[in-house]
């Protein structure tokens, strides 16, 4: 076996493990925006997440791994599409966001009283 295989069969292992670590990551990305979801009585739509962004960072423990930004969409009353992101540090979620709602508090009615 000569350099140039032993290049290719390092390079093609590498893309094989890159390939089911992205696979477990995003099977815990799905669960996570699922779960997320639930709790807050919102609807997981298309029941998948879409990759945003893939890059090295370090842990707390100075590891480096993969960072990988998922997106997914999700609906308030099933009649829209908005939007949320789950970060991954590797295998374990660091951020879910799912982004607030509007809410229109109604203004106190004025009052005329006058303090003494």
């Amino acid at each position: 076996m000569d350099f140039l295989e032993l290049l290719l069969l390092m390079f093609l292992a590498a893309a094989a493990w890159l390939w089911m670590d992205s696979l477990r990551a995003r099977e815990t990305g799905i669960r996570a925006a699922r779960e997320a979801c639930a709790e807050e009585g919102l609807q997981l739509l298309d029941e998948t997440v879409v990759i945003r962004s893939l890059r090295s960072a370090r842990d707390e423990d100075g590891q480096l791994k993969l960072r990988r930004v998922y997106a997914f969409e999700y609906s308030d009353n099933g009649d829209n599409r908005r939007s949320g992101s789950v970060t991954m540090l590797g295998q374990q979620v660091e951020y879910l966001h799912v982004r607030p709602q509007l809410y229109v508090v109604p203004r106190a009615p004025e009052r005329n009283d006058t303090l003494h």
